[in-house]
């Protein structure tokens, strides 16, 4: 039996602007066509058995010819495969997705289209231009920069494009624009007339440059505006200045390493992404269990002996729960102990377990947990502390003078892992990295392996640092990092506040 085949728009390059039954169908592909323009990271929403097969075409060069591309779908279709074919922008506005959808259609296998965002619109919206406006303009029209090399007349009414739109958009122009604004110029539209090309539109490598039918030729040479690129033409340009948004985020166009673990990097990423940066996961740990859990499984068999409970991190929480609700206990069992955190985000993953800390110090390090406890009388006291393999000591040392019975237990660790490590010494040695940040000692110590020792100082110059607080500092410092910025907070909010403030200043 036949597959099916999903005509998957998929945006114009914010990975972010994919429809909700695009993804659907990236999560539920056996295999993933895609094309040059598809956002790389969708494709990590596809599933770990999926075939993805690129078949890009960029500046001219081609992977596949599209009657190949053409071939490749109806193949898979026909091995009773669900295919995906990922395309840039939207299937049917100048992608070539009509073709595809005749051959499938004239061989009998069943598909469906998913409309995509263009960047016809989407790129014009990022720079601050919007296609129509009560004050200027009813009337847009799309038109291909790009027609087919074998026809032997172009099919553009020159005439009717230049007199009958308010505003006009032109994909895959760059390369024709000596040719569009003249034709344009010839057959009526005014020299001053307002232009704008968008290169890389809605990523951060957005760049927009605007003048006149007159001048744009010489402001995109000198600019080096390349393709992909969306050109912009009509009145609606000179409300730009006005409403652009995209390109003045606090972080725009900054390229960040992220080396936190992979699966606690997320909200950091989508912080800075916010901002405007473009983020590289580079994980450089993972939390993994403890080489021996059996000390822990045997602190939970006895809970009832504990006064006090210490999270210090949430890694902490939720590896203490993992183990809890392995040995057929719940939160009932804590019912007689009061709890203690360091930081916000500990005493929120405590809280989804059912539990309100009693113990919350102001600041965020273990030095800070010690002045809140000199409040309470914890002499004779059994407290429990599970926590990270190689954690500083200051915490169960203070306590323990202060007379507590401190129970110190390895409730996880981290393991040195050098995921994307490659890629991102080829982005240092291409000088396209603006930032590299540590959420952890072990998170610089990790990264810190993975550089070349005789190229580190040529890597890393140029390159800010920033940390999430003074003892992350003080540990990237001594392998020899040189540290720009640290958070007063020690939060990944305050992590990104500083980020902000440090290029505010600049």
């Amino acid at each position: 039996m036949n597959g099916k085949v999903f005509l998957v728009g998929a945006g114009p390059g914010d990975p972010g602007l994919i429809t909700v039954k695009g993804l659907e169908c990236i999560r539920k592909a056996d295999v993933i066509i895609y094309d040059y323009l598809a956002s790389p990271s969708l494709l990590a929403s596809a599933g770990n058995d999926c075939e993805l097969i690129y078949v890009g075409k960029k500046g001219g060069e081609h992977i596949l010819p599209q009657d190949e591309i053409n071939d490749l779908i109806l193949k898979k279709a026909k091995q009773g495969l669900i295919v995906t074919r990922l395309k840039g922008g939207d299937p049917f506005i100048f992608g070539r997705g009509g073709e595809e959808a005749e051959v499938l259609s004239e061989a009998g296998i069943s598909f469906e289209i998913v409309p995509g965002v263009s960047s016809a619109i989407a790129a014009p919206a990022y720079s601050g231009i919007p296609l129509t406006h009560r004050q200027f303009t009813s009337t847009v029209g799309f038109v291909t920069g790009h027609e087919d090399p074998q026809k032997e007349e172009s099919s553009i009414n020159w005439s009717a494009v230049a007199k009958g739109m308010g505003t006009l958009v032109f994909l895959m122009g760059v390369k024709n624009l000596p040719k569009i604004t003249s034709k344009l110029k010839e057959n009526g539209l005014p020299g001053r007339t307002p232009i704008a090309i968008v290169q890389w539109g809605t990523t951060p490598q957005q760049v927009t440059v605007s003048g006149t039918l007159d001048t744009i030729e010489e402001t995109a040479r000198e600019t080096g505006i390349k393709a992909p690129a969306v050109i912009c033409i009509g009145e609606v340009v000179r409300l730009r200045e006005k409403l652009r948004w995209f390109e003045i985020r606090p972080l725009f166009g900054k390229r960040v390493v992220v080396t936190r673990a992979r699966e606690q990097a997320s909200d950091l990423v989508l912080a800075l992404s916010d901002l405007g940066a473009e983020c590289f996961e580079c994980p450089t740990i993972r939390i993994a269990p403890p080489d021996d859990i059996s000390l822990l499984d045997q602190a939970i068999e006895r809970l009832e002996g504990y006064h006090w409970l210490i999270f210090t991190s949430v890694n902490g929480v939720a590896a203490f729960f993992e183990r809890l609700f392995l040995k057929g206990k719940d939160v009932r069992a804590l019912g007689g102990l009061k709890t203690a955190v360091i930081g916000p985000a500990t005493q929120r993953k405590l809280f989804e377990f059912g539990l309100k800390s009693d113990l919350i110090p102001e600041s965020f390090m273990a030095e800070s947990i010690i002045t809140a406890f000199s409040k309470e009388d914890v002499k004779g006291k059994k407290i429990l502390l599970p926590r990270a393999k190689g954690a500083r000591s200051v915490l169960p040392a203070e306590l323990s003078r202060m007379g507590a019975v401190v129970d110190e237990i390895i409730s996880y660790g981290t393991r040195a892992v050098g995921e994307n490590a490659p890629l991102v010494i080829e982005h240092l040695e291409n000088k396209a990295v603006d930032l590299i940040t540590f959420t952890s000692s072990s998170t610089a110590k990790n990264f810190k392996s993975f550089i070349p020792e005789n190229r580190f100082e040529s890597l890393m110059r140029g390159v800010a640092v920033a940390s999430i607080g003074p003892i992350t500092t003080e540990s990237a410092e001594k392998l020899g990092f040189k540290v720009q910025i640290t958070a007063e907070t020690f939060t990944i909010p305050g992590l990104v506040d500083a980020i902000c403030r440090h290029y505010r200043k600049k």
